[in-house]
């Protein structure tokens, strides 16, 4: 069927892309409410898209599933990750068939998915909207909830630390679920003479 004006089509939707809402990757054109990781379906952008052939994911799912393997590649605190990406529909064994889009978008009204797919903060449990979302451990989180649940401390990129759906800050981690004995900080002066 010829193009009759307009632009390319959606690498997603194969719907017709104007210039306005156009995303360019890897020689494939996108809407920008297209523009989606086909793992985990978070937005993309060009800071964060990885491509892979003719798909499209965020860094952290194609990390999970065509990065490196095995002990000694880990993705943070421990540096031995267990997540094998079922939860986000990624089978990581060699050979496995590609994770399949739909053939005909699902694409219900801006306004019923703002009223669906609004993401809960794990610490409070209250809906959690753009203009207030951290992302942390994988999940979106209020910033006034972005803190330690130990220490109650205010939690950034760069010291934040996350187990079994919970933020630390590292120095907080490292004393609760790090390395105990003498030489790892974990044990007082008074416990130390008293191992003595």
């Amino acid at each position: 069927m010829p193009n009759w004006g307009g632009g390319a089509k959606c690498g997603a939707c194969e719907k017709t892309v104007y210039h306005a809402e156009e995303i360019q990757c890897n020689g494939r054109s996108f809407h920008k409410t297209c523009f989606l990781c086909m793992a985990c379906r978070k937005a993309l952008d060009s800071t964060t898209v990885a491509a892979h052939e003719s798909e499209i994911y965020c860094k952290t799912c194609y990390g999970r599933k065509y990065g490196p393997k095995g002990i000694g590649f880990g993705q943070g605190a421990g540096c031995l990750s267990t997540d094998t990406g079922d939860h986000l529909g990624l089978n990581l064994q060699q050979g496995s068939p590609k994770p399949a889009r739909p053939s005909t978008p699902t694409n219900p009204s801006k306004f019923a998915k703002m009223m669906v797919d609004v993401d809960k903060c794990p610490r409070c449990g209250k809906s959690v909207y753009a203009a207030e979302k951290i992302m942390g451990g994988g999940k979106p989180w209020h910033k006034t909830c972005f803190r330690c649940a130990i220490c109650g401390k205010s939690l950034e990129s760069t010291n934040v630390t996350d187990k079994d759906g919970e933020l630390y800050c590292k120095v907080c981690y490292a004393k609760n679920f790090g390395p105990k004995g003498i030489g790892f900080g974990g044990l007082t002066q008074v416990e130390k003479k008293e191992c003595q």
